[in-house]
């Protein structure tokens, strides 16, 4: 298994250095690679801010990728769940990624919009025991 930094990421949807995405298109697409939540977090992060690319765009980018078939992360279900939330809610990515996790762990917050998210967002399925 592979683990990849953020920047093979961005190469790969900005393709703004034709060698460097050719080299991560190549991984991407063949390699068993793992994703983790941080550099989740911060592809979000830097196609967010500094190439001001809309929420809905990331979601449906990094939905894409995880769905390869060589494409691991931590929980799927979660992960897939949290991008959902961040194409709709005003949170941040990190925040849907705690209140996606909240149908399995209790979350403990001050924040009104993460709490606000935590105890009306509903799963299509039940929480796990």
């Amino acid at each position: 298994m592979i683990r990849i930094d953020t920047n093979y990421i961005i190469r790969y949807f900005m393709n703004d250095n034709i060698e460097m995405a050719e080299i991560a298109e190549e991984i991407l697409i063949s390699k068993n690679v793992f994703i983790s939540n941080e550099i989740l977090a911060e592809v979000v992060y830097v196609l967010s801010g500094v190439y001001k690319i809309s929420k809905i765009e990331i979601s449906n980018q990094l939905l894409a990728l995880i769905n390869f078939n060589n494409i691991s992360v931590s929980n799927m279900k979660v992960i897939t769940h949290t991008l959902e939330l961040f194409k709709t809610k005003n949170l941040d990515f990190v925040d849907c990624l705690l209140c996606a996790y909240s149908h399995q762990d209790e979350i403990l917050t001050f924040d009104k919009k993460l709490n606000k998210c935590i105890h009306t967002y509903k799963w299509m399925d039940t929480k796990p025991h």
